[in-house]
């Protein structure tokens, strides 16, 4: 059932603290389940309503720039770095994994416009819970040219196939804040294909 306003968990920072609002977790009655069979009971149900907070941390920065069309990296800039100096990390990394010196800001939306592709793929046609993607979900991981990592994220048009040029798209209306504001479509994909609030 959804929430009420008065019933929804609100967070905002102030002087640097969290400063929650509003009920967090909401307890429903457990029903019975029985057997319609036999009769007999065989469990109860044991619904719950969770908020969670989730702190972005330094990463705050790439989930606010998929919102705003723009897909952030990190590079390591530690000239003394023996084996990540110069590499791009996407995903997002903080800390260069290699010398653990934090990572400058690195915009790969321009490249991963010219470069991105597919690695691999998965198409799966079951979730777990709390999915939001649309079902068939075509996983790909995207490699870009002169990029260290691999990043997973979905196909929202079209099919996949190992090593299609691909172009992000992003969810600038309504965004979520969360990984899904990030998809990918086939390159020459018309924007009349995109899914609604997506843009190139």
């Amino acid at each position: 059932m959804p929430k009420t306003e008065n019933e929804k968990g609100y967070v905002n920072i102030v002087k640097g603290r969290y400063k929650p609002k509003g009920k967090f977790h909401i307890i429903e009655k457990n029903q019975p389940i029985f057997d319609k069979d036999t009769g007999k009971l065989a469990g109860v149900t044991n619904p719950r309503d969770m908020t969670y907070i989730h702190s972005y941390g330094g990463e705050a920065i790439f989930f606010e720039s998929l919102g705003k069309g723009k897909l952030i990296a990190t590079r390591c800039e530690n000239e003394k770095c023996e084996t990540a100096y110069k590499s791009i990390f996407m995903p997002f990394r903080i800390y260069c994994p290699d010398c653990l010196r934090k990572t400058n800001l690195y915009d790969l939306t321009e490249t991963a416009r010219k470069t991105a592709k597919i690695h691999s793929y998965i198409i799966t046609h079951r979730s777990g819970a709390f999915n939001m993607l649309n079902k068939p979900i075509k996983f790909i991981n995207v490699e870009f040219d002169g990029v260290c990592t691999i990043l997973m994220s979905y196909l929202s048009y079209g099919d996949p196939e190992i090593g299609m040029r691909v172009v992000p798209i992003f969810k600038t209306k309504d965004p979520t804040y969360t990984i899904i504001d990030l998809s990918f479509v086939p390159e020459g994909t018309p924007e009349s294909k995109l899914p609604e609030g997506f843009t190139f």
